[in-house]
């Protein structure tokens, strides 16, 4: 019986809601909460200005199914945070997504926040882990000014190494093997924030 309300609780968090209270309001995509204890009604994703804007409530990933890569492939898109945080929260990309609404999640994400940092990491069901040492300042990503920050980042997968890059410029490459990679693509955020997302491309 636990077993079935797990699961059940699972789809409830990936299904999308089109909700007057909030949700995802965007045909297609989906959404998984970090906790299972949230209300994916406390977040807003929805089309806007030829993109989507995503407001949190609680930190989860987005995707659409059709999204996706494998082998050597560009996942791109640009992101405008609108307002300050009201403590440094990250956002940015994911890829190589596998069992995005089941217990056995795995994704390779790509991370930026407001004081020009970044971080790369990967999930592994419940666990996650840095595959960078940490968060590192680059001068490639734009920090937050007068409330505001814009970066467009992106991640060239080839075929023996990953690039990430922000602005055009590569803050970190790292070699492919051992990393997820084929799969969904996405985009992740945390809590408390208010970011418009453009130019979502996986090509």
């Amino acid at each position: 019986m636990r077993t079935s309300l797990v699961a059940v609780a699972l789809l409830l968090l990936t299904l999308p809601v089109l909700g007057q209270g909030g949700g995802v309001m965007m045909d297609g995509w989906q959404a998984r909460l970090d906790s299972g204890r949230a209300d994916v009604n406390d977040l807003h994703f929805r089309s806007m200005g030829g993109g989507f804007h995503v407001t949190t409530g609680p930190a989860a990933v987005f995707w659409n199914p059709s999204n996706s890569g494998s082998g050597t492939y560009t996942l791109s898109a640009s992101f405008t945070q609108t307002t300050a945080s009201s403590h440094l929260n990250s956002f940015g990309l994911f890829f190589g997504g596998q069992d995005l609404d089941g217990d056995g999640q795995r994704y390779t994400y790509f991370l930026i926040r407001e004081d020009g940092q970044f971080l790369i990491k990967k999930r592994m069901g419940g666990d996650t882990e840095n595959l960078t040492s940490g968060w590192a300042e680059h001068s490639a990503v734009n920090a937050l000014e007068n409330g505001r920050m814009s970066n467009t980042i992106s991640v060239e997968v080839g075929a023996s190494n990953v690039r990430f890059l922000s602005n055009g410029t590569e803050v970190v490459s790292l070699p492919k093997a051992g990393m997820d990679v084929d799969g969904i693509a996405g985009v992740r955020f945390s809590h408390q924030l208010d970011v418009h997302v453009g130019d979502f491309m996986v090509d």
